[in-house]
């Protein structure tokens, strides 16, 4: 049985709960997080925007959906905007789309928003999910501003999701950014980045890794104020100066907030 990617009707409660059952003992046993934040969770349609972290595992999204299924409601619970290639991957693809991963579109989107549900984007993609081990204390969008025209031409607000510490579970030696420019089949499935990376049990790897087990780590994460924007509608999402502003005013106060959880957690 194979899903439709674009279709809202696939993601299951019931797959959600017995995910969630599963493996957010092991979550907490393992990375023991620091979740904060979750009270400012608006009710109705809004974006999560979020740093990206531990290229295939992504432990920081399991970890987040944890805590909103622990204190909030399934309507809380967004569905994954992602990336048409891995959720066509058989066996991911029977795990995430009953999960709530859709395809990444602006149209999906605005279905998600229109129901009253909730999206969850990563704008950095697969160059901020493959940053290097020296960038991993940085707020990494690649200047994709394309989650701003969204927000601004649906009228919703952006929540913004930080997580400190999910990016080694992992270590990405290089980022490979250049190499991926370089070659036509990389660009064709639209991969920016190609790393060389060591993870367990692959040891040194070049490319997107299979999943793989994650390195042992703390992970801090903090849920933002709702960012409300001063305009909004086709007008405001197609002003250039006014799109810079709202993804500047977005990046620093995550990069503020990732610096910060850096701080704490490696000072404790």
């Amino acid at each position: 049985m194979r899903y439709d990617i674009d279709a809202l009707g696939n993601r299951s409660p019931d797959a959600l709960r017995a995910f969630d059952r599963f493996i957010g003992p092991a979550l907490e046993r393992y990375f023991h997080p620091v979740v904060r934040g979750i009270e400012r969770i608006p009710k109705g349609a809004a974006l999560y925007v979020a740093n990206h972290n531990g290229a295939t595992v992504t432990p920081d999204t399991f970890v987040f959906c944890h805590e909103v299924l622990k204190h909030r409601t399934m309507d809380d619970i967004p569905y994954g905007l992602a990336h048409e290639i891995p959720i066509q991957v058989p066996g991911l693809h029977h795990l995430l789309v009953p999960l709530g991963a859709v395809r990444a579109s602006h149209e999906n989107a605005r279905r998600i928003f229109d129901c009253g549900k909730k999206a969850l984007v990563y704008p950095g993609g697969d160059v901020d999910a493959m940053r290097a081990w020296s960038e991993r204390k940085r707020i990494l969008f690649d200047s994709r501003v394309g989650y701003i025209r969204l927000a601004l031409r649906s009228g919703v607000s952006i929540v913004p999701l930080v997580s400190a510490g999910a990016h080694e579970v992992l270590v990405v030696f290089h980022h490979g950014r250049g190499l991926a420019a370089r070659v036509p089949f990389l660009r064709r499935f639209r991969l920016k980045a190609w790393p060389i990376s060591f993870t367990i049990p692959w040891g040194i790897t070049m490319g997107p890794m299979p999943p793989f087990v994650p390195l042992p780590t703390r992970i801090f994460q903090e849920l933002l104020p709702p960012i409300h924007f001063d305009r909004s509608g086709e007008s405001a999402a197609t002003d250039a100066l006014c799109v810079r502003e709202c993804d500047a005013r977005v990046r620093a106060a995550m990069q503020d907030t990732l610096t910060r959880l850096y701080a704490e957690r490696d000072g404790e």
